[in-house]
């Protein structure tokens, strides 16, 4: 298939590329636009208290008006609040409130603080508002700068916080990072590659043509979403980009070693191109089956955030790997060896003596090897107990110094931090009559005594009487490990038992969607990493022909995992002293250290085989796959964990951390596992790891496309 695939492209590359030029025009005409969401209650099914209590909320108080923003005022000068200073923000607040903002109510000023350093104003959701729409995302652009406007010259600060200004801020902080993490991941593959090659014809390839297939990559995956009700999280966007431009430059590599090692045999340009694309197909396409797999995998969460990113990357990858076996090939066919232009080091072969050497050691010393770099990842791995979970993406999502995050800081000083998003519990008739108002009242009173509560709001009734509402403020911030215990425990406790007969107690709000969310995320912990560990376990044996390899080769990415996630514990919570990591963030890691990382290792494994078939012992074929395979694994590593490394540029703390996790987790999957661990384990076991196939005996022929990729040799 490859080699007819091969002669094809090489033929008539002019077809393939106008292809490619119509695929994409037609995807970017008809496309709809790619959308994300930060609210994090669409990403959680039904079934879910929280989710359950919004939908009874609606239904039971359909007039009643949801906090939009929070209009938070103190002094400039950190000083109590004056009685002058009280009707300036009445006055401020009334005259915003003026201005018929589409997306907003009444603004409604609340007293002062009991400490005077804090007042605020509470801004209503207009009525038929979309709370995640950019409607209002412009409604708070408008309310800040008349707000700014107004309080000039009053010796007063405002600041403006509440769902919909710190959405505005992650939206803005993810389109800034979209630009910055495109940028250095650009000039990162530039720089990289003319080191590599010598040529700024083959640096600027990938970005000319990961440029055509992002934008065909984006175009179907806002098809998909379309098509299945998808909700994708706001970082996509700036994830597509890295895992784009990382994973298409490391495809691009390995088509690019085979060309060239073709050109040195000494055949000439369109022959090197079909054996080329014969030789590097069966690993670009197994490398990106094993990714897509991992991704898909996600379709099994029960998360729609999951559910909806493991699709859309998984579209990205394939629609790179298809990208990498046609039209890069097909442009490489038009330039020809000028395609290396002005280097001629194409024409030597590399001696490669620093892999050589390291070789030599590893088969030498195999358990050595073995030992200490499993020890390492070990030590790691134990650090990853002390994984806490953040469940707040609009907190990681915004900036520390964007206007929300300082504002809602502002407010603390004046108010417990649980006023800032108060849980909502409702009591619910479930026999249809209305719920009698000694009932509301024995239910409040029980409720006001669970641990965690601060204050309780007096109870609301629906129209017809069937439920009530309770506003209850929390004595902890909402989005803490405190509150969350406090509302999965005795909050929801107390209100299931203290609800009378004929009754239902539902609790909802933020910090009981985090609750659920945690509990989703324990769940999908427990499926989706085994069913992709089991997936691309049949691959590596499908691949390999062996029962033995792919239990080792798995291993040595668990332990790769472990201490990914360990060495981002250390980094982020242990010496930078946060309280916890994205949610998330094992998923991510887990994902792509694993499709990666078992990249790696099976060109590693696939090059010792070979050697092997060459007649020499399993010690003396890791020695020489090290040689000639760590060239290539070492520049796809390398460009692959530094494009990923962009995203700690991104300004928030879900890119900050995810970029650091998973680009020391490929460093791991190329520079420890495939380098070190998975050659020194398989020299070790011998011959029995490649039981019951024996691809490593030298009388098995082997078909002409059953290679993977080899470095430039």
């Amino acid at each position: 298939m490859f080699a007819s695939l091969g002669r094809h492209v090489a033929r008539h590359p002019w077809q393939v590329i106008v292809a490619w030029v119509v695929l994409a025009a037609a995807v970017i005409a008809t496309a709809p636009a790619l959308t994300s969401t930060t609210d994090e209650a669409e990403f959680l099914p039904d079934h879910y208290e929280s989710i359950q209590t919004a939908e009874l909320q609606s239904e039971a108080f359909p007039e009643r008006t949801e906090i939009a923003a929070i209009l938070v005022f103190d002094r400039e000068d950190g000083g109590e609040l004056t009685d002058d200073d009280v009707a300036t923000v009445e006055q401020v607040s009334g005259e915003l409130g003026d201005l018929d903002l589409p997306e907003f109510g009444p603004i409604t000023p609340s007293d002062p603080s009991e400490n005077r350093l804090v007042q605020t104003a509470i801004v209503s959701l207009g009525q038929d508002a979309d709370p995640f729409g950019e409607e209002i995302l412009d409604s708070v652009r408008d309310l800040r700068e008349e707000g700014q406007d107004l309080v000039d010259g009053t010796g007063l600060r405002l600041g403006v916080t509440g769902s919909a200004a710190q959405n505005l801020d992650s939206q803005e902080a993810a389109s800034n990072a979209e630009t910055i993490v495109g940028i250095v991941t650009v000039l990162l593959i530039l720089g990289l590659l003319l080191i590599i090659f010598r040529s700024p014809i083959i640096a600027i390839m990938p970005i000319i043509v990961v440029g055509i297939i992002s934008q065909v990559a984006t175009g179907l995956i806002a098809f998909a979403n379309d098509a299945f009700d998808l909700q994708a999280d706001s970082s996509i966007t700036v994830i597509l980009i890295v895992v784009l431009y990382g994973i298409g430059t490391d495809y691009i590599l390995f088509f690019l070693f085979r060309y060239r090692e073709a050109l040195r045999q000494g055949m000439d340009s369109k022959t090197s191109v079909a054996h080329a694309i014969e030789r590097a197909g069966e690993a670009i396409a197994s490398a990106g089956g094993a990714v897509i797999v991992a991704f898909m995998a996600l379709i099994l969460s029960t998360l729609s955030i999951f559910r909806s990113i493991g699709p859309a990357l998984a579209i990205a990858v394939a629609v790179t790997v298809l990208a990498a076996l046609t039209l890069v090939p097909a442009i490489v066919s038009l330039l020809g060896t000028k395609v290396f232009w002005p280097s001629k080091a194409w024409k030597t072969e590399p001696k490669a003596a620093r892999f050589g050497a390291v070789g030599d050691s590893l088969g030498r010393h195999p358990v050595r090897f073995a030992l200490v770099s499993g020890l390492v990842l070990a030590a790691l791995a134990v650090l990853a107990f002390g994984f806490r979970p953040t469940f707040d993406l609009s907190d990681t999502g915004v900036p520390a110094d964007a206007e929300s995050t300082v504002a809602l800081e502002t407010l603390q000083k004046g108010l417990p931090p649980g006023a800032t998003d108060p849980t909502t519990v409702l009591l619910h008739s479930t026999n249809g009559d209305p719920v009698d108002e000694a009932d509301q009242t024995a239910f409040g009173t029980a409720l006001g005594e669970a641990t965690g509560v601060a204050q309780m709001g007096e109870p609301t009734a629906s129209p017809d009487g069937t439920t009530v509402i309770y506003s209850v403020v929390l004595d902890s911030d909402p989005t803490s490990d405190a509150s969350m215990e406090n509302v999965e425990g005795p909050i929801r406790d107390t209100a299931h038992d203290a609800a009378p007969d004929g009754t239902e107690a539902l609790v909802g709000g933020t910090t009981s969607v985090f609750v659920d969310l945690q509990d989703a995320m324990n769940r999908d912990y427990s499926v989706v990493f085994p069913v992709a560990a089991l997936i691309i376990m049949v691959i590596l044996a499908v691949l390999l022909r062996s029962l033995v390899a792919p239990w080792y080769l798995m291993a040595s990415v668990g332990l790769g995992f472990g201490a990914t996630l360990g060495a981002t514990v250390l980094v982020f919570q242990t010496i930078q002293g946060d309280d916890g990591l994205i949610f998330m963030l094992p998923i991510y890691i887990y994902l792509f250290v694993v499709a990666l990382g078992t990249d790696y290792n099976i060109l590693m494994v696939a090059r010792l085989r070979e050697e092997a078939r060459n007649g020499l012992e399993p010690r003396d074929a890791a020695a020489m796959a090290v040689r000639h395979a760590g060239p290539t694994v070492a520049a796809a590593g390398l460009i692959l964990a530094g494009t990923f490394a962009s995203l700690m540029l991104g300004g928030n703390a879900l890119l900050t951390s995810m970029g650091f996790a998973i680009s020391f987790g490929i460093f791991v999957a190329a520079f420890v596992m495939a380098m070190f661990f998975t050659p020194a384990l398989t020299a070790l076991i011998g011959h029995a790891a490649w039981w019951p196939g024996h691809g490593d005996r030298r009388d098995e022929p082997a078909p002409e496309d059953d290679q993977l990729v080899r470095s430039a040799d």
